[in-house]
């Protein structure tokens, strides 16, 4: 019995070196493209084709038998808020799977400082210092510009990662007030299984099944600033009644 628990911690171990191995690699052998692909901001598509691949490559690689289910698919000319509840390191790499429509992070400034992955994290997303009311301003202009060239916006509106006993934090405010000002639809995206297939608990997790729901949309039209928090609660209801089933 001993021995089968020390084998499950090498285990764990080896399967989170593994995970970092998988994220460095195809980030060293397509240094150059990548590179070319965020010179310019009109280029930003082609960062997202292969961003794409990558998160492909990690979720294969790490063993996660990912299924997206669609309730209603993103049509690719329109611009969405992408939500989703946020639990695990591979949040990522499955919204970057889930999702065929150009769209760019607003996460916290704090994953800029992992090495290579974060060289092109802050190059690439809208940064955010929660303790910062200069920063959370900044960041309703940065999106704004985005909106306007067609790329949608994915936050994780929970702030961070919940302790491992809550089922779905409290959800901030920015990406409904954001939207609603754009007048673009709330995409709430639930992930059932990271938390357990890769949580932020080092010795936890395995391969296994990662689902992925697309609800329906929550369209903006005619909301105003007022409706920000039904709207908030609304999304969430939406993935907590998912999780909870």
């Amino acid at each position: 019995m001993r021995l089968m628990i020390v084998f499950k911690y090498i285990f764990w171990v080896l399967y989170r070196i593994w995970f970092y191995i998988l994220v460095a690699l195809p980030i060293i052998v397509l240094f150059p493209i990548l590179i070319i692909s965020i010179l310019k901001e009109e280029w930003y598509p082609l960062f997202f084709k292969i961003a794409r691949i990558w998160a492909k490559f990690i979720l294969i690689g790490m063993g996660f038998n990912y299924r997206i289910n669609r309730e209603q698919t993103p049509e690719r000319s329109k611009s969405y808020m992408f939500i989703a509840n946020h639990t695990s390191m591979v949040d990522i790499m499955l919204m970057l799977v889930t999702l065929k429509n150009p769209f760019v992070f607003v996460g916290k400034k704090e994953l800029a400082k992992i090495p290579l992955f974060g060289f092109f994290y802050k190059r690439t997303c809208i940064l955010v210092d929660r303790s910062s009311a200069k920063s959370r301003q900044a960041v309703f202009l940065r999106a704004q510009r985005r909106l306007q060239s067609g790329i949608s916006i994915c936050i994780f509106p929970e702030g961070g990662v919940p302790e491992a006993h809550i089922v779905l934090d409290e959800f901030k405010d920015g990406a409904f007030r954001l939207a609603i000002n754009h007048q673009i639809p709330i995409v709430p995206i639930t992930f059932s299984d990271n938390k357990k297939r890769f949580s932020y608990i080092f010795f936890s997790g395995g391969p296994g099944k990662m689902r992925s729901k697309i609800h329906r949309f929550i369209p903006t039209e005619d909301l105003k600033t007022a409706d920000t928090k039904q709207l908030n609660a609304q999304s969430r209801q939406v993935i907590l009644d998912q999780l909870n089933n």
